[in-house]
């Protein structure tokens, strides 16, 4: 058998940090202030960070920081104080894309691992290794790559040279996220995390001589998104992904919610989890299950196996099946408990309840009560903190969902 992977998670802030660590993860990567590819999470200042490492390492865990835009002129006179510091409160690895960075992080953090970002473009065995003679001790591959030539790279790499690749999450129709649209179109330069994501929108055709008229280009009423591409899920192939010898399973979303991070990095875990203890190439449906409770677009497979269409031409949102309503923050007894309300739920509906243990059960909320000691019918406060009764126990730490009405 061959070495168990890293399970590599998202964490915009420190709420998703924990819910990666509780649900599974290995390490956890994510940005500082600066310098990180995604601008839209709240982040980590100083204090967030050194409190992340303290916490992701007190359960035996690793934080990934990421450092991968392309910096300009003006920007570079911060990078020694965030290189430092990041190797000051024991940042594990910086995942970086600018060789420039990469020299200033020898330099100014040379105690930390530098990983060579999916931004770099990766994608052969040539350039793997002429990144890992310069100090790299892992690449993330381009996502563009098939998994057989992931797996060629892998026999012609030095073993000690890891190979991170992207599992989940959504992909960029640029080639390894390298793109330009976003600054032409709106001024926001997604090459410094800020992108506007004009390839989700909806385009129609103009025609010069007809002025303010626009054709429709259509697959159907609703219209064609010519870029919108498919979210990527690769949970049914987990055994492929370890005989390719990749050495990290990396969650795209640093962008998205906790509940994202608890549920993907839960059905990973467990995915990997059968995978090493059972040996066997079917995934327990429940798993798969798991990943149509959060938002997403299409999946697919991306580009590991070159036979599925990459883009979602009919619609530019999302799939949302489930809704999260609530976070259990204590339970009292068998029937009792505490819970965070995140969306509108009522007394009498079943809920579906993801504990920590990872294994998702439904329950029916029979009562609710809430801070003045009253009965009521609904939870339609963001925040509140309520006591509900059910029929089943729901441990603390749980997640609670709705499945939606259609």
């Amino acid at each position: 058998m061959k070495n168990k992977p890293e399970l590599l998670s998202p964490a915009g802030d420190m709420e998703c940090l924990r819910s990666a660590l509780s649900f599974g993860a290995d390490a956890v990567f994510l940005a500082g202030k600066m310098f990180g590819m995604r601008s839209a999470p709240s982040n980590f200042d100083k204090t967030d960070l050194k409190a992340a490492c303290e916490l992701a390492h007190s359960m035996d865990k690793k934080i990934h920081l990421t450092c991968n835009i392309l910096p300009r002129n003006s920007e570079l006179d911060a990078l020694p104080d965030f290189l430092s510091y990041a190797q000051e409160v024991g940042v594990d690895a910086l995942i970086i894309a600018d060789i420039g960075v990469f020299e200033a992080a020898k330099k100014y953090a040379p105690r930390v691992a530098r990983h060579i970002s999916t931004q770099a473009g990766v994608t052969n065995y040539m350039t793997a290794q002429t990144l890992y003679d310069m100090g790299a001790s892992r690449v993330v591959l381009a996502r563009e790559i098939p998994l057989s030539e992931v797996a060629e790279m892998r026999a012609r790499l030095p073993k000690e040279l890891e190979i991170e690749c992207f599992v989940h999450g959504a992909m960029c129709v640029s080639f390894s996220g390298r793109c330009l649209i976003s600054s032409y179109m709106t001024g926001r330069d997604a090459n410094h995390g800020d992108c506007a994501q004009p390839c989700r929108w909806k385009y129609h055709l103009f025609e010069e001589k007809r002025e303010g008229q626009f054709f429709p280009v259509e697959e159907d009423d609703s219209g064609t998104y010519l870029y919108n591409s498919r979210d990527m899920c690769m949970i049914e192939h987990i055994p492929e992904l370890v005989r390719a010898g990749v050495s990290s399973f990396k969650i795209e979303g640093r962008a998205k919610s906790a509940y994202y991070t608890a549920v993907t990095t839960n059905a990973y875990r467990h995915a990997i989890d059968e995978y090493f203890e059972s040996g066997s190439e079917t995934l327990s449906p429940w798993i798969k299950e798991e990943l149509e409770k959060i938002s997403h677009r299409e999946y697919s497979t991306g580009f590991y196996f070159g036979t599925e269409p990459g883009q979602t031409t009919d619609n530019g949102g999302y799939i949302r099946r489930y809704d999260a309503v609530a976070v259990c923050e204590k339970s009292i007894d068998e029937a009792t408990s505490v819970i965070s309300q995140r969306n509108k739920f009522l007394v009498g509906d079943t809920l579906d309840v993801l504990p920590p243990s990872g294994i998702p059960f439904e329950t029916v909320c029979e009562r609710l009560i809430n801070s003045d000691g009253e009965d009521v019918e609904s939870a339609p406060h963001p925040t509140e903190v309520l006591t509900m009764k059910s029929d089943k126990p729901v441990p603390a730490g749980s997640v609670i969902r709705k499945k939606r009405t259609l």
